[in-house]
């Protein structure tokens, strides 16, 4: 099974319930990871592809 990163900290997700993981709302081409906490704190992330960055 693949680790996942968060893409905004880097932080490594093992079993993080309450996590996240959606294609980029703006290219589609990157898996964007985000954690718990960062969704609940609203922590921006950024596309390593596009640059689009989240949430608005």
């Amino acid at each position: 099974m693949e680790k996942k990163v968060s893409t905004a900290t880097q932080t490594s997700l093992s079993n993080d319930k309450g996590s996240a993981s959606f294609p980029c709302p703006k290219c589609g081409a990157v898996e964007i990871v985000r954690t718990r906490g960062e969704r609940a704190n609203a922590v921006k992330y950024t596309c390593s592809k596009c640059g689009f960055t989240g949430p608005n």
